[in-house]
């Protein structure tokens, strides 16, 4: 079996020789109606690791909908903590719903966290005939006249979208709360509301704006990420690049409940180690307009709670 460096428990496992046992059957919730990110999550799962021949048997996909997860987190904490063969969907937008007490009376430490698959990354962009080229620009005219840029987003005010935008309303140090912002309804929508002169700023994601940008239909000041994105977006530089350490990194991965044991936690990871590193899941990735990431196991564990700690603080900081 190959050496793989991701996850303490699956590093310990794999140095020992250890195979884990499969659960008898396998089942990917989604904590919303069909279509949306956290089915495409479990969809992705599903389909990639009967196709790569991780799963002997199909995986099956249910939905229990109601706010955004929160339902189904706390279904799986209170029903089904123990179910080995249960994974469920999760995002950063998770993360941040926590950071914000949305999911009742559980935190972020009441789940076992197994790993992402996949990631996104925020951008901020401007209309293409903006006089604005660079992120440095845009938050120093921010900083001068803040009511001159209203900010369009895919979300309502605490959501990934205005979230984004308040960094960059932090960058110039203006208070957040003072936005202009105008919540609407999916990045499609964001971009029309900018392209129409209606909103000076856009706030979304690299797959949602990366063909306009393209097309030169809007202009991207910034991607939110480590580091360059491959494709069109390399010539994208990173607000980290431009000055700013300004990062919003979109994973989407999955949770077991809390009393999943060890054995069965590995599996998981180690399965999931395994499908990122084949060619057949890399092809199907992209294809869902998502990026690799490295995090599985114990990095994963400690990602989601570094994010909803810090994702926290700007929620207070924004007084929400």
């Amino acid at each position: 079996m190959r050496m793989m460096t991701i996850g303490a428990a699956l590093a310990l496992g794999l140095l020992s020789g250890t195979a884990f046992a499969a659960p008898q059957k396998t089942e990917c919730l989604v904590g919303a109606k069909p279509g949306g990110g956290f089915d495409l999550t479990c969809r992705l799962a599903a389909n990639s690791m009967q196709a790569t021949g991780l799963l002997s048997t199909p995986m099956a996909v249910t939905y229990m909908e109601g706010g955004v997860g929160a339902v189904g987190y706390n279904h799986v904490v209170g029903s089904r903590p123990d179910d080995p063969g249960l994974i469920v969907a999760a995002s950063s937008g998770s993360a941040l719903l926590l950071a914000q007490g949305k999911f009742g009376s559980y935190d972020e430490t009441a789940v076992r966290w197994v790993g992402a698959i996949g990631a996104d990354y925020g951008v901020i962009a401007v209309a293409a005939d903006s006089p604005i080229k660079d992120l440095k620009g845009l938050v120093e005219a921010y900083a001068k006249n803040p009511g001159d840029f209203p900010v369009a987003g895919g979300g309502a005010i605490g959501s990934q979208d205005w979230m984004k935008a308040a960094l960059v309303a932090q960058a110039a140090k203006v208070d957040p709360k003072t936005m202009r912002y105008v919540a609407l309804e999916g990045g499609g929508a964001v971009m029309t509301a900018l392209a129409g002169g209606h909103v000076a700023i856009a706030s979304g994601d690299a797959a949602e704006f990366s063909k306009q940008h393209a097309a030169g239909k809007l202009r991207i000041l910034a991607v939110m990420a480590p580091e360059r994105l491959p494709g069109d977006m390399a010539v994208i530089p990173t607000a980290k690049e431009q000055g700013f350490d300004l990062d919003w990194t979109i994973w989407r991965g999955f949770y077991v409940g809390p009393k999943v044991s060890d054995a069965d936690y590995n599996w998981w990871v180690e399965q999931l180690s395994k499908l990122v590193a084949t060619p057949e899941f890399a092809k199907e990735r992209s294809a869902q307009g998502l990026y690799p990431i490295n995090s599985i196991g114990a990095d994963y564990d400690k990602r989601v709670k570094a994010d909803v700690a810090r994702f926290r603080a700007l929620a207070k900081a924004a007084g929400l």
